[in-house]
């Protein structure tokens, strides 16, 4: 499995380094910044699996630039570790948009703890259970059920998997690796064949134009 890719945006160089290589030796991939707006630019520009951010940071502090993310739409999972520690510091971090709040100074192992929840969860910041595909078709993303004009539809096992990474990685480029490595286990054997079958079945399911194929990159899939 490919490792997570976490953003850590940190101006003490000498905690982002120690945070980093404690990290690392977890098997993450870690990338540091030291401003908002270079992290910022980071996100735009890489997909991270998780947020670690600072809030008192040079150019655009953390609450600021989380709050312009979720405005944005963007639902990446993010952990603010600050050394605010009022009780309208931490509201205004939940306000801005957090999954989680850790004050500084905080033991490695506990903010390990505190990612690893975090990354299993499935969703994040939906704002109702049902994700609306279109007009006709809904994901309820509590129970994993698809409806069409409100009536549950049957997936095989290997297509609702599909379609619920999909939805995860909504209007993300998601490689033909991800997506094998997601959908066979280790004594499975897939192909590319076989993937391209499930794809066309969820095709003809949820609407040919949701799925779009994006040569030797992968697959996106897109909401109206």
């Amino acid at each position: 499995m490919p490792k997570a890719k976490l953003l850590l945006l940190e101006d003490d160089t000498s905690l982002s380094e120690t945070v980093c290589e404690f990290l690392v030796s977890k098997d993450y991939d870690v990338i540091p910044v030291y401003d908002g707006k270079e992290a910022e630019v980071a996100i735009y520009e890489t997909r991270f699996d998780l947020l670690l951010l600072d809030v008192n940071v040079p150019l655009l502090n953390g609450f600021q630039l989380l709050s312009r993310l979720r405005l944005e739409g963007k639902t990446t999972p993010a952990i603010f570790l600050t050394s605010l520690n009022a009780i309208e510091d931490v509201e205004e971090g939940y306000e801005s948009g957090c999954d989680d709040y850790l004050r500084k100074p905080f033991a490695l192992k506990e903010l390990l703890f505190r990612i690893e929840t975090l990354l299993k969860r499935e969703f994040f910041h939906t704002p109702q259970a049902r994700l609306r595909i279109d007009e006709h078709v809904e994901y309820d993303t509590a129970t994993h059920q698809l409806y069409i004009d409100q009536k549950i539809v049957q997936l095989q096992n290997k297509e609702a998997k599909l379609l619920k990474l999909f939805l995860q990685k909504k209007n993300e480029i998601i490689s033909h690796e991800t997506l094998m490595e997601h959908l066979w286990d280790f004594e499975e054997t897939g192909s590319d064949e076989t993937l391209r079958t499930y794809i066309k079945n969820l095709r003809k399911i949820i609407g040919k134009e949701r799925i779009v194929s994006l040569k030797k990159l992968g697959y996106k899939f897109t909401l109206a």
